[in-house]
């Protein structure tokens, strides 16, 4: 998955977990530990699993406010 992709950062904005502790949350509101506990212990397979990846990723690296302008639309 490339991460830069313009579609899949606008899924981490528009993409609802659909399941546990923050069912119902916008992946990219997710909290950072929460993230980190996926990529310890795997992320799920499916596009939840890599849209969590590269949330991961950009939380990671400090990048989460590259989202800021997509939410806005």
């Amino acid at each position: 998955m490339n991460a830069m992709n313009p579609e899949h950062l606008q899924l981490l904005v528009t993409r609802v977990m659909p399941y546990g502790k923050y069912k119902g949350r916008v992946i990219a509101d997710l909290p950072g530990h929460y993230l980190n506990w996926f990529a310890r212990e795997g992320f799920p397979p499916g596009e939840i699993g890599r849209l969590l990846a590269l949330m991961h990723e950009l939380d990671h690296n400090g990048l989460s406010s590259l989202l800021d302008p997509l939410r806005k639309r």
